[in-house]
């Protein structure tokens, strides 16, 4: 009977002990939960007071962007460079991907594991808090604080005047000069398609970086620009490039018309700057392609700024003013217009498609005007127009060639 006694203590102690362990295990899983849910409340907030400080104080934006913002570009940008492929691309599809897969793995989970159903939902729910935490921090690091800074004509002292229509379309003939010029020295197929012989990476980071001697933050290190494996996506968003703000990268479409390249690359490197409105990334493309040593980078610098400056002109222009305009344009060039809008009309009008494209371009298209709104660009997507306004201060108001 004593030996039993003993045997029976020794277990419930073992049982007690065990119960300890167990409450041990418990407080500290919960002890980090909460370590957790305590940290991405003070992330989330330090992001709202940086972005409240921003929208306040021009001052401090500025300060951010030359001295904070290139920090994420030397470090984390410098490790998503070292990856041939497109960081970014690939968070975008665990995002598309991963999160509804996991909220279908959530829900199997709590079905079949009804005893554990709180503790998965604690897992999940601290998984989808650092996802959104993470979305939000680097957005407002990124993005959307760099819309809050001085604009490129205060920055470096360029006028912000009106002109005349007569100063408009003195700018596009002198564009059209420098297409026409070097539309006689690139390479063109059987078709009469120009044959782009020029790269997409170093050339467009030199031409950009060259700019540095006038723009001092255009100086300093260069992300290593990207192509998206799923380009043709991105042409039925109706998006030729796009700067990556969570894997600070500057990616382009492969898939677009290849004349209208090396604009697009230099304008996403601009992003990388700090530059993030887009009538300035356009002008610094613009400049550092007209600059650039490559003729082809000048070719398609001109080729896409005149796609602005042709629009300003037709706005008010009669079809006789228009005619006049078109007929500067050298059979070469028209050659490549003509191409690069067949592109845009082959993917409005693809079939088979996985998404239908006139659906995700008015989606892509409402997204973009809207996100460009909310960071304080009152006419959103139009924004992209008005470095013609840019270009017509630098080259007329403050005599630049």
């Amino acid at each position: 009977m004593q030996t039993l006694a003993l045997e029976d203590t020794a277990e419930q102690v073992k049982e007690e002990q065990e119960q300890k362990n167990d409450n041990k295990r418990i407080k500290k899983h919960h002890g980090a939960l909460f370590v957790q849910l305590w940290v991405c409340i003070g992330l989330m907030l330090a992001a709202a007071a940086l972005e409240i400080t921003a929208v306040l104080s021009t001052g401090f934006s500025d300060w951010y962007r030359e001295y904070i913002f290139p920090v994420w570009v030397n470090t984390y940008g410098r490790l998503t460079s070292l990856f041939p492929f497109s960081v970014g691309e690939i968070l975008i599809m665990l995002a598309v991907f991963g999160i509804p897969a996991s909220l279908l793995v959530m829900g199997v989970l709590l079905f079949f594991k009804k005893g554990r159903r709180r503790r998965i939902a604690k897992i999940f729910g601290i998984v989808y808090m650092w996802i959104v935490t993470f979305v939000v921090v680097v957005q407002v690091n990124n993005c959307f604080v760099l819309y809050r800074t001085s604009t490129f004509s205060q920055k470096y002292d360029i006028p912000e005047n009106e002109h005349t229509n007569a100063q408009l379309e003195a700018l596009g003939y002198a564009i059209i000069d420098e297409l026409n010029d070097a539309a006689k020295k690139v390479e063109r197929d059987d078709k009469g398609r120009v044959v782009m012989k020029c790269d997409f990476d170093e050339t467009a980071r030199k031409a950009v970086q060259a700019l540095g001697d006038e723009f001092d933050l255009l100086k300093g290190h260069y992300v290593s620009p990207k192509p998206i494996m799923c380009s043709f996506f991105m042409s039925q968003m109706d998006l030729t490039g796009i700067f990556f703000p969570f894997s600070m990268e500057a990616n382009y479409n492969n898939d677009m018309y290849k004349a209208k390249l090396p604009c697009t690359v230099c304008h996403e490197l601009a992003h990388t700057k700090g530059f993030i409105r887009e009538d300035e990334a356009n002008f610094i493309a613009f400049l550092a392609c007209l600059r650039s040593d490559d003729v082809y980078y000048k070719y398609a610098g001109c080729l896409s700024m005149l796609t602005y400056v042709r629009s300003r002109v037709f706005d008010y222009a009669d079809s006789n003013k228009r005619a006049e305009f078109d007929s500067r344009i050298c059979d070469e060039a028209w050659v490549d217009i003509d191409a690069n809008r067949e592109y845009w009309e082959s993917v409005k009008k693809a079939e088979d498609t996985v998404f239908d494209s006139q659906t995700v371009s008015n989606i892509s298209s409402s997204f973009v005007d809207n996100n460009l709104k909310a960071n304080g660009v009152e006419d959103g997507s139009r924004s992209y127009g008005r470095v013609v306004d840019l270009m017509l201060n630098y080259f007329i108001d403050k005599n630049k060639k």
